[in-house]
């Protein structure tokens, strides 16, 4: 994050505009509409800074300009130079204004065009209307603190107030009996429900835009979310900043908590009421134990929702524009672990020789070799296209190509140690090239 956002009380306070023109007038209009007292004036000198505020200039000498900057950073107070940002202290964001509602976009001064095309996107998107929904949520601010002491509770009960019907009336101008619908919720609040719920997200391969917008839309409403090694910090960013974060993370032979603890938390955090996002790479049910807390909770009678993910074949297939199956090489796709709970590698080889297709073993550099040597002794092909996928389905993704003896041969010096998936079937050899600049 380039800069910190952050919105500033400016009611009754002095404000200084440097400059004159339309640049000038247009931000004198918005501070005198935040409540500021304005004072323009076309050329600068430092007493106009006493007793202020905040000072913009736009449209004045570049002698003036860049006074105003030196002499007001020196003072400690905030100053905006229009399209000069080596002179600002900080920088004023495209606004979308629904009062008391606010919304801000910025690019850090990096692209102001392409901050003032996404408002016109969100003015679109964001009704006028949206305003007396704020102006009604202000009014019962304290009566529903009052009536919800519970933090949790709490937001759960706005949420529900202001996506139910109270808020349907309040966007069509129905104040009146948008109030009496938030008032009979606060003066009955057993009605708002107190249990809570854990959802089973997979989080994808870890890029944030593979998510499902369902994931995305609970991540944005979680109270806790609970989260492996393998989710991104990206994604963990896409949660509520008050949202609490607990690190649950696994890797091989080395468990920061074990399942039981884990299934144990979720149950609890669900029996305090708390709405809870078991975020894990990848996809819940395919090698993550989503299964194993499912069972956890329904057997303490915590409703819970599974909410599927990309799960890591998917997108390291796709990163590396590799078929999972083919026409004329692959017809089944087989998932395999590449280990199992005391770390060995455990599957049927002649099987799978005899199933053909393609097999996706996860986490299976470590096991490479025995994965080699067993499907090679079932009668696999030893020219048999293979790929070791590292990062899969992240910008940082890279791929090994090779049959099985190279990559075990390989794989040691090449590996960066982040977690890998290994393909091997006709369908790699199909992989196409990415002709992209």
């Amino acid at each position: 994050m380039r800069h910190y956002p952050a919105f500033m009380d400016i009611i009754g306070r002095k404000a200084l505009v440097i400059g004159q023109g339309e640049s000038a007038d247009r931000k004198a209009q918005a501070l005198r509409r935040a409540g500021a007292e304005v004072n323009i004036s076309p050329t600068f000198k430092p007493s106009l800074l006493d007793g202020c505020a905040i000072a913009i200039g736009a449209e004045a000498p570049d002698e003036d300009l860049q006074a105003l900057s030196r002499t007001a950073i020196e003072r400690g107070i905030p100053v905006n130079i229009v399209d000069r940002p080596e002179l600002c202290s900080f920088i004023t964001p495209a606004i979308v204004d629904r009062s008391p509602l606010t919304i801000a976009i910025s690019s850090g001064g990096a692209a102001p065009v392409l901050a003032r095309l996404l408002r016109a996107k969100i003015e679109a998107l964001v009704s006028p209307n949206y305003a007396r929904l704020a102006t009604l949520a202000e009014q019962f601010k304290d009566k529903v603190r009052a009536a919800f002491p519970d933090m949790a509770i709490r937001r759960r009960a706005l949420e529900t107030l202001l996506t139910g019907p109270a808020a349907d009336l309040a966007l069509s101008g129905q104040e009146n009996e948008a109030g009496k619908l938030f008032e009979a919720a606060i003066n009955q609040p057993d009605t708002i429900s107190r249990k809570g719920i854990v959802y089973l997200v997979g989080a994808g391969p870890g890029a944030p835009d593979l998510l499902t917008l369902r994931a995305q839309r609970l991540l944005g409403e979680a109270d806790v979310i609970v989260h492996d090694r393998l989710v991104t910090d990206e994604i963990l960013d896409m949660g509520r900043r008050d949202a609490g974060r607990i690190f649950v993370g696994k890797a091989r032979a080395n468990h920061c908590m074990r399942q039981e603890d884990i299934n144990a938390l979720l149950v609890r955090l669900g029996q305090e009421g708390k709405r809870v996002v078991r975020l894990k790479g990848g996809d819940p049910l395919i090698f993550g134990r989503g299964g194993e807390e499912a069972e956890a909770l329904a057997e303490a009678g915590i409703p819970f929702e599974i909410v599927p993910g990309i799960t890591a074949a998917l997108g390291c297939a796709a990163g590396s524009n590799i078929p999972l199956t083919h026409r004329e090489a692959a017809r089944a796709v087989t998932f395999i672990t590449g280990h199992t709970r005391d770390g060995t590698l455990e599957m049927d080889f002649h099987g799978a020789v005899q199933l053909g297709g393609t097999l996706a073993v996860y986490m299976g550099i470590v096991t490479l070799p025995r994965l080699r040597d067993g499907l090679l002794a079932a009668g696999l092909p030893a020219d048999t296209p293979s790929a070791l996928i590292e990062r899969g389905g992240t910008e940082a993704q890279r791929t090994l190509f090779g049959t099985l003896d190279h990559l075990v041969a390989t794989a040691p010096d090449w590996s960066e140690g982040g977690p890998a998936l290994v393909l091997v079937g006709q369908a790699v050899g199909r992989a196409v090239p990415d002709h992209r600049d």
